[in-house]
């Protein structure tokens, strides 16, 4: 019994000093230029219908079912999804808008895993172009703040962001 004690003893030590190594908060983002006119960038980033129409995630279930709730483009506005487990359950609500220039996001995110962040989407005009950056924080919580010392929030958001990107330079460059 002694021996059982002193090995849960010394786990409880492992993950408490690991949690103190552990990344507390994360940001990840992308940038991209697009041929196109800040303002007709902004209107469209503050849709969050035509947010839908770009996303990467959409591509992971096309059978994923999305309802609105609000006026699109205005603080309030929600966008729900429910998905396979690749795009999981969650929802987005419009935060806030500042006119060409920032949008932010809150991402509640249900399924698989619960936890809340903010997305952002920040614009600079560039000789008659935008350079669009697309970014996501977060704080980690514990047990997840142990888990991401093995894990790599870069790794694995970039890649979308940098997909959704593509797309959605393809999507109002049109």
């Amino acid at each position: 019994m002694k021996k059982v004690i002193w090995i849960f003893s010394i786990l409880v030590i492992l993950v408490f000093i690991l949690h103190l190594f552990a990344p507390k908060t994360y940001q990840v983002e992308r940038k991209v230029v697009v041929t196109s006119q800040i303002d007709t960038v902004f209107k469209s980033l503050c849709s969050l219908k035509e947010q839908q129409k770009w996303s990467p995630w959409a591509d992971l279930d096309p059978d994923m079912k999305v309802d609105y709730r609000g006026i699109d483009g205005e603080v309030g506005s929600v966008t729900y999804w429910t998905g396979n487990e690749e795009v999981g359950v969650g929802e987005q609500e419009m935060m806030k808008i500042n006119p060409n220039t920032a949008i932010e996001t809150e991402l509640r995110f249900f399924k698989p895993i619960e936890s809340t962040s903010i997305g952002f989407f920040k614009l600079k005009e560039i000789e008659n172009n935008t350079e669009v950056t697309w970014g996501f924080r977060g704080e980690h919580k514990f047990p997840i703040s142990v888990i991401m010392l093995f894990m790599d929030m870069e790794d694995q958001i970039a890649p979308s962001f940098e997909k959704g990107l593509s797309k959605f330079k393809n999507y109002i460059e049109k």
